[in-house]
């Protein structure tokens, strides 16, 4: 597309989750490369502003660099759909499932897709006995993490029964659904996908190798010393099954634009294990959409206008049952 096609493009980044800071970081990219390329693109920060701001002030696309909640959850995603002005990736439906841990994990199960076992644990609704018994069912050690928080926030590895109901608490501090997760011991790999629907394609899969094997927020987002092994080295066959598995995942959860599917492969059996879908990926200096896109053949500016061109409604205004 001619930049000029795109008319005036709003970055959508900041908003009032617990990533906010992430998201200035990933809209600042994202809005430096579409001006790079032409594109008449403006910050916005739904923070700061009202988004009726963005129909009054002539807005004609979004390119959502908002990650978390308010923002990668559906609810900006059906403003958006209300006053019409189309927006990159998934829409209301899948998006607020895929931000949902545990919503995710049941339609995948329903699916036959493999996701570890877990159990679900609502603030109000437990007590410490059974906190302390959850590791007879899932085993040590074992995740515990709040179900709609992304960028590993609130993320605790349980090694003991001593500590479950701290991190249960921790957790329980920053969602009202604790997901209390089955550990997968073995590579940690994670595989963007473009497109949509059958036209979905799978980019190279990543190998994460974090310090001491703990992925968190810091060494995600401010530490050089993870490394991100692409090509990802996986034994033959490997990647092309895990890009297979991904693009099912993503499929069955409506997803359409873009999104990043992260994935655990048991050591022992070399089994892939689905943990989740990010429909609104991270774009800043350390992300990985970007990194497989690079050795793919895409730059990070070409990305950034690919998905912008691919900008969508879940629905049409007009159309309506008869």
């Amino acid at each position: 597309m001619n930049p000029n096609d795109f008319g005036k493009v709003a970055v959508l980044m900041g908003g009032d989750s617990a990533e906010r800071e992430v998201s200035l970081m990933s809209g600042s990219g994202v809005l430096k490369a579409l001006q790079s390329r032409g594109v008449d693109a403006h910050a916005f920060d739904p923070a700061e502003r009202d988004l009726g701001e963005l129909r009054q002030q002539g807005f004609q696309r979004c390119f959502i660099a908002l990650h978390g909640r308010f923002g990668e959850d559906g609810t900006v995603q059906g403003a958006l759909e209300l006053m019409g002005i189309p927006y990159t990736g998934s829409g209301v439906m899948a998006s607020s499932i895929a931000i949902d841990k545990v919503m995710t994990k049941r339609v995948w199960l329903a699916e036959g897709l493999p996701t570890p076992k877990y159990v679900l644990l609502r603030r109000g609704h437990f007590n410490r006995e059974q906190v302390i018994a959850i590791p007879d069912e899932l085993g040590l050690p074992l995740i515990v993490k709040p179900a709609r928080e992304g960028s590993s926030i609130g993320v605790a590895k349980v090694q003991g029964y001593s500590e479950m109901v701290d991190a249960v608490d921790q957790a329980a501090a920053l969602d009202a659904d604790v997901l209390c997760e089955q550990f997968v011991s073995g590579d940690e790999v994670t595989c963007p996908v473009l497109g949509s629907g059958e036209d979905a394609r799978a980019l190279p899969v990543i190998r994460i190798v974090a310090p001491s094997g703990n992925y968190d927020y810091q060494n995600k987002y401010f530490s050089d010393d993870t490394r991100y092994l692409v090509p990802c080295g996986l034994p033959a066959g490997e990647e092309e099954a895990i890009q297979e598995i991904v693009l099912k995942a993503y499929r069955v959860l409506g997803c359409r634009g873009w999104g990043r599917v992260d994935v655990m492969i048991d050591a022992a059996t070399r089994q892939p294990s689905l943990l989740e879908l990010n429909t609104s990926p991270g774009m800043t200096g350390h992300s990985l959409v970007p990194m497989s896109a690079r050795a793919a053949g895409i730059s990070y500016e070409d990305l950034c206008v690919q998905l912008l061109a691919s900008a969508a409604l879940d629905q049409h205004k007009g159309v309506r049952a008869k």
